[in-house]
């Protein structure tokens, strides 16, 4: 388990039609869709990392399987991290599999059949087999629940110490007691169809989150130290109307200058060695300034028009490196660069990440409501472009009237979660992704809407079903410099020095750590 969390999110890479024991999986490759047939649990295994683009770890995976003119077709996939506990075993069983199959009939396709995978590596002392043989209730309750459900689960495999088994099939022919060890990566039939198609294997999500998480070095004590600085100079400024703007400026300023001392960077192989170069080209003091800077809503809303084309790369590259100085009691301030990385990874077709860093966005600040509602859009695979659409013409009209970081021309309020929202949508709509605008992207909503945009934060789109906490606020360093114990009416509150109100940034919602859950595409 991590600090911020687990993704969601929903992608089709594969698909697989099943007569009797054969299935297959069919990948878009540069001449053409190829398919290749999979007849065993060995094959089956073998195929869960290109599924879900990664390799998971300590993880309940569902995967829909879809009958279509007798052929079947892999349809959602669902994982949640296995509970410790095994009292908690049947709940998360049942909302997996309610959540998989409710959600493919919201896309009007409820699955005929699933597949279950348990993937753990053994503890100290502990065989793969005893895994196995430990997480045998799990996969009974997956089996029991997915069956009062009406969809069977036609194979259940345990994956650990470099084997499987299968919980379904008893023969020892194919599925010996002692496990069938697994194939070398990238050496399987289907490993090369999907190199073939452009299909990578990301590693796992604890090697993707760590791009994101903040530092635990000597050094994150002087970016702290920054940071309160920064606090001090920033946020009266940005809680006054008259140098609100100048402040967005600023920090528009700064970003863009950072922005092209990374592109013009030489590049290095690897994603340690990219980060580290980028940690270097980046001073505490410069993150610090963007940091706070981007606390304001107007501010934030702006930068996220670096979505596209050359700037997204650099762009992403500084959110990600943002997100690792937002270190010790700064935590909570990660959700601004969290949810600009993920916005520029949903923007750019990189699912995973954007549905890793927006869970992580709400896993420090559980009432974010740019991450929520971004993240509630990605999870349920609407189309992004209606929202570069948005972006695209606010920047355009700001261009048009020379003032690139003027405030966009939308009212907003503040809300008890402390993320303002808008009041009202006017015509020349601000960058501000609305909850509307989300809610509609896959029907082409024009720039133009009007509806206003509710006062409260939705749902939350991680699976706990509960109403996320609220946050306490304490007066920081900030307060000590002159910072009003409220915001001015009209205006974007900001986050103080964060003093006093550090938390663990794994806390989530209430009732749901953050890296317990993930449920691809339908829940």
């Amino acid at each position: 388990m991590t600090n911020h969390g687990e993704t969601t999110g929903s992608f089709e890479n594969g698909d697989m039609a099943r007569r009797a024991d054969m299935e297959r999986a069919a990948f878009d490759g540069p001449t053409g869709t190829h398919q290749v047939t999979l007849r065993t649990p060995a094959e089956l295994a073998d195929a869960l990392p290109y599924l879900l683009g990664y390799r998971p770890e300590d993880s309940i995976v569902l995967v829909a399987l879809h009958d279509k003119g007798g052929r079947g077709r892999f349809g959602g996939r669902a994982r949640l991290g296995i509970p410790a506990g095994s009292d908690d075993w049947a709940s998360v069983a049942r909302q997996l599999a309610h959540g998989l199959v409710t959600g493919s009939e919201r896309r009007g396709a409820r699955p005929e059949q699933m597949v279950a995978y348990l993937c753990q590596e053994p503890g100290q002392g502990e065989s793969g087999r005893q895994v196995m043989e430990r997480l045998r209730p799990l996969a009974q309750s997956i089996r029991v629940e997915c069956g009062l459900l009406d969809v069977p689960v036609i194979e259940a495999l345990c994956i650990s110490g470099g084997r499987f088994w299968s919980y379904c099939c008893t023969g020892e022919a194919c599925c010996p007691a002692e496990g069938v060890v697994m194939g070398l990566p990238g050496t399987s039939v289907l490993a090369a169809a999907a190199t073939y198609a452009g299909l990578q294997v990301r590693g796992t999500l604890r090697e993707l989150r760590a791009r994101l998480l903040p530092w635990e070095t000597p050094a994150a004590l002087e970016q702290e130290v920054a940071l309160d600085g920064a606090s001090r100079n920033l946020v009266p400024r940005i809680l006054d109307d008259t140098s609100r703007a100048h402040v967005a400026d600023e920090t528009l300023a700064l970003a863009e200058r950072v922005m092209g001392r990374f592109a013009e960077a030489p590049t290095v192989s690897g994603t340690f060695m990219t980060d580290g170069r980028d940690d270097e080209l980046l001073e505490h003091d410069e993150a610090a300034a963007l940091i706070l800077g981007l606390q304001d809503r107007t501010t934030r809303d702006l930068a996220a028009a670096w979505m596209e084309g050359d700037e997204a790369g650099p762009a992403l590259r500084l959110w990600r490196a943002l997100a690792r100085r937002c270190v010790g009691s700064y935590g909570e301030h990660a959700a601004a660069p969290l949810t600009l990385a993920g916005w520029v990874a949903w923007s750019t077709g990189d699912d995973l990440e954007a549905r890793e860093a927006l869970a992580m966005a709400l896993g420090a600040d559980p009432g974010y409501l740019f991450a929520r509602l971004l993240h509630q859009a990605c999870n349920e695979g609407l189309d992004p472009e209606s929202v570069r659409r948005c972006l695209r013409a606010e920047r355009a009209e700001r261009a048009s009237r020379g003032c690139p970081g003027a405030e966009p021309t939308v009212r907003t309020a503040r809300v008890d979660t402390g993320a303002p929202v808008p009041s009202d949508v006017t015509e020349s709509m601000s960058c501000d992704v609305t909850e509307s605008m989300l809610r509609n992207a896959s029907e082409s909503m024009s720039c133009d809407a009007t509806r206003a945009v509710p006062s409260r934060a939705p749902s939350s789109p991680v699976t706990s079903g509960e109403t996320p906490r609220r946050r306490r606020r304490t007066r920081g360093a900030g307060a000590a410099a002159g910072r009003p114990a409220t915001a001015p009416t009209g205006s974007t509150r900001p986050r103080g020095s964060g003093k006093g109100t550090e938390r663990r940034r794994g806390t989530g919602a209430k009732g749901v750590r953050p890296g317990s859950g993930d449920t691809k595409g339908e829940a």
